[in-house]
């Protein structure tokens, strides 16, 4: 029985899970630069070639969408495909922001239905005069993948619509997500086919391959890839009740940059990655970077635009201004009112049929001067939603047209058929207004074409009988719910739900002084018309290129299976300790200092008896019963507790509370730091947090002799780390004069005396021991956490008088000072008994 977990996925696809036939032979490699590719791409995990190469060749980047920028049609009567480019795919037209030396290959789907038979000739054809490679995906599998888990689970979800009840909205199908994860590996080996994946770069669109990353992440370790988002990215209250919410945010994250068109869909999916996966992220120079295993991951928001050239053509063209002349003789004397949308549930427009009734009812004046055009587009799925939204339309506007409309006059013409774009470049230019209703859309250009449009060309000018040196003007009513919406500051903005609010919009817009029209139609047409495709394209490419500019210079490993893979960068030093390498070198010295810290290292941090076990006490006190050895317990914890824990532990040192209160063994006395003993600032301190912990539930105050803690693990995720910062500037700012350090920490806020750190307490050991004549030739440190780090940085900065065999060594693979790592707490209680049997034998 197949295993419903969808952790390991991956390996799933490889199988026959869904009984599809398999993609036609395999294209040949595409060669960016003379001479053989290697097959063995994915052996390159062990990341020790750091030089970069990418900077010796042209460069190519590979554009994988759900659809390549082609149409195809066959011919009937000799049986042949044939195939030319889409001008109006943004993928074909984002090549002009590109160098003109770039290669561009594209992978992604055709529109129709090729033979099995012919799919190996149109493969070859395509890349040969397109440099397009084609995923054919069997008819069952694209039905699942398409128009299952994209458009019915993913498009609505990201569209805020949850499945309340089958009715509205299809419930979750773990068949349809194995589809959807077999469909984006298909798309995988498609790219593998002509990827040189040391130069070249892979840019991914939208929400279709949102687990394609993690394939070929996977395969690729250094693959310099990015994704660009063309739809909303719902609130984390939204998203989290995907089922499979972890996989696609973890995959997202073997990118290295990630687009959004405005910073809230970027704000969701920041939300998203700290409440679900617990990561942090700062702000950096303009980019907002999320840390992800040693990586950083960047986000950045790039509204997309139009294409100027493309639009301008278009007025230019013949038939664009025999339209416009027959429409404007059509509307002559009247007021125009376009809406441009697609069929389908979030476009808005019946709600804008009710505000354009709700107008022509409070004024009546408008009867017969006003008209909306709305042209809808065909739709891109299909359902009975879309069959009862479109009824909706035509009712309305019938009852609209019954209700106000006379002999020669209809206030609301439905245009529902394909419309060729020169004909719409028509309406374009003659509307006095252009709404955009939308209750939830990605971007939505409409308002960029109208304002381009609106700017004229002689040739339409004419047609209009508009004086070419006559003011450009343009009115906008747009939805604020809508990707474009920011970008257009001189619109006027509404909330599509409330009809009044669009029927009052509406009015001023039509209303508006020729003045006030002129100033918005200026101030957009200078943002739409320096942010066009070009300057999307060239940004985001730019952006992408310093995002990977680091992957040759450090060490990186793939550690995870399934949709938990994900790449560790390390530092090209970093490695895992080895057991040979460090007993030999304890076994031939003869002063030894060990620093432990507690919670992480030997006693997992998870755990819920936080005491030491009895296999705990015994290692330490072997390791103590060498005369060799000098051992600490370097930790954050109280004395108390520690003390309690260790007592059996006669010749154990403690450093409790970072190492403000030390002891040697359990006969000596506790000792005090000298530096900064003065605790007065307690008294301002304590009252500060606890008027925090009283409005923040599930905080709690833990009072040290040196530190006052804030503990937020328990409150609510948001709002906790809300409180936190907010505890943290004020703690700041009553503090400034005393001698603290005032940190926020993984769910808690510190106040502690300045030059309180663990690297203080491996200092004064290790000067003592030299200062009794017993300098150290061997130190080893562990740790886990950041306080650890002062520890690493004191040790191997520190002068030794004779050679010292040095081993600074963390618990986890992770970015660190320290030269080593191991595992987990199992290694490191492995490590020390090694350590300890060796000190038995050698006695």
């Amino acid at each position: 029985m197949m295993a419903r977990s969808c952790m390991n996925l991956l390996d799933l696809v490889s199988g026959d899970i869904l009984n599809f036939p398999p993609s036609p032979r395999a294209l040949p490699r595409v060669m960016t630069v003379p001479g053989i590719i290697s097959d063995v791409d994915g052996k390159e995990h062990s990341g020790d070639d750091l030089s970069d190469p990418s900077l010796e060749y042209s460069q190519k980047i590979i554009v994988v969408a759900n659809n390549l920028p082609l149409n195809a049609q066959k011919d009937q009567n000799s049986g042949r495909w044939c195939f030319s480019y889409d001008e109006d795919s943004i993928f074909l037209q984002l090549k002009d922001g590109l160098p003109s030396k770039t290669k561009v290959v594209y992978v992604g789907s055709l529109d129709v239905d090729v033979d099995a038979s012919e799919q190996e000739n149109v493969s070859l054809e395509l890349l040969q005069k397109f440099s397009c490679v084609p995923t054919f995906l069997p008819s069952e599998l694209q039905k699942q993948f398409y128009d299952g888990f994209c458009k019915q689970i993913l498009w609505t979800l990201f569209h805020y619509m949850l499945p309340l009840y089958p009715d509205h909205c299809n419930r979750f199908d773990r068949s349809l997500w194995q589809a959807y994860v077999s469909a984006n590996k298909i798309f995988a080996d498609k790219v593998r086919e002509v990827i040189d994946p040391e130069c070249d770069y892979v840019w991914i669109h939208d929400y279709h391959l949102m687990v394609l990353p993690t394939f070929l992440r996977r395969r690729y370790i250094r693959v310099k890839l990015g994704f660009f988002l063309h739809s909303p990215f719902p609130s984390s209250e939204i998203y989290r009740s995907l089922p499979v919410r972890d996989e696609i945010l973890k995959s997202l994250l073997n990118v290295d940059l990630i687009g959004f068109h405005t910073f809230d869909y970027a704000r969701h999916f920041l939300s998203c990655c700290s409440r679900m996966l617990g990561l942090e992220y700062e702000s950096k120079r303009g980019y907002i970077g999320l840390e992800y295993f040693g990586r950083t991951v960047y986000i950045k928001i790039w509204p997309v635009g139009i294409h100027m050239s493309k639009l301008q053509s278009a007025l230019d063209h013949p038939s664009s201004s025999v339209k416009g002349r027959e429409i404007y003789e059509q509307f002559r004397g009247k007021k125009l009112i376009l809406g441009v949308d697609d069929m389908d549930i979030f476009q808005g427009i019946s709600l804008k049929l009710l505000a354009l009734e709700k107008l022509l009812e409070q004024h009546s004046y408008l009867r017969g001067e006003l008209i909306l055009v709305q042209i809808v587009n065909p739709s891109r799925s299909t359902g009975k939603d879309v069959e009862e939204t479109k009824k909706e339309i035509h009712i309305t506007a019938k009852r609209i047209n019954e209700r106000f409309g006379t002999p020669g006059y209809e206030p609301v013409i439905i245009i529902d058929h394909p419309l060729p774009f020169h004909e719409k470049t028509a309406y374009y230019a003659l509307a006095d207004c252009c709404i955009v209703n939308a209750v939830r859309d990605g971007m939505n250009l409409i308002p960029y074409k109208y304002i381009v449009c609106r700017q004229g060309s002689p040739k339409m000018d004419e047609a209009l009988e508009i004086a070419s040196e006559s003011p450009r003007t343009s009115a906008l009513v747009v939805s604020e719910f809508i990707g474009c919406s920011p970008s257009l500051s001189g619109a006027i903005r509404v909330n599509p739900w409330n009809i009044d609010a669009v029927s009052d919009a509406m009015y001023l817009a039509i209303r508006m002084p020729s003045e006030e029209k002129h100033l918005r139609h200026e101030k957009h047409y200078r943002y739409v018309s320096s942010h066009d495709v070009a300057y999307w394209a060239r940004s985001f490419m730019q952006d992408l290129e310093r995002a990977s500019k680091d992957h040759y210079s450090k060490r990186c490993w793939g550690i995870g299976f399934g949709m938990s893979f994900r790449v560790l960068f390390l530092s090209p030093s970093f490695r895992k300790l080895s057991m040979d390498h460090i007993v030999s070198a304890y076994k031939r010295t003869n002063q030894r200092a060990i620093f432990l810290d507690y919670d992480g290292t030997i006693v997992p941090k998870n755990s819920i008896v936080k005491s030491p076990s009895p296999e705990v006490i015994s290692v330490l006190n072997n390791l103590c019963s060498d005369t060799k050895n000098t051992v600490f317990i370097v930790s954050g914890r109280g004395k108390t507790s520690l003390g309690e824990w260790f007592h059996e532990c006669k010749d154990l040192g403690i450093a409790a509370e970072h190492g403000y209160l030390i002891r040697w063994g359990k006969q000596s006395s506790w000792e005090s730091s000298p530096v900064n003993t003065d605790l007065g600032w307690k008294m301002i301190t304590e009252p500060v947090m606890r008027h925090y912990t009283e409005a923040t539930d599930g905080s709690y105050i833990e009072a040290k002799e040196s530190a006052l803690v804030w503990h937020y693990y328990d409150a609510a995720h948001d709002f906790g780390t809300w409180q936190a910062i907010e505890l943290l500037d004020h703690l700041e700012n009553v503090l400034a004069n005393e001698p603290v350090i005032v940190k926020k920490g993984q769910y808690i806020v510190e106040v502690k005396p300045q030059g309180i750190t663990k690297g203080l307490v491996t200092e004064q050991v290790l000067s003592t021991l030299t200062n009794n004549g017993k300098t150290p030739d061997f130190v080893l440190c562990i740790g886990d956490d950041r306080s650890d780090e002062d520890m690493f940085e004191s040790i191997s900065t520190k002068t030794f008088t004779s050679p010292t065999e040095i081993f600074a060594c963390t618990v986890g693979q992770k970015p660190s000072k320290a030269r080593f790592y191991l595992d987990d707490t199992v290694d490191v209680m492995m490590l020390l008994q090694v350590l300890a049997a060796a000190s038995e034998g050698s006695s």
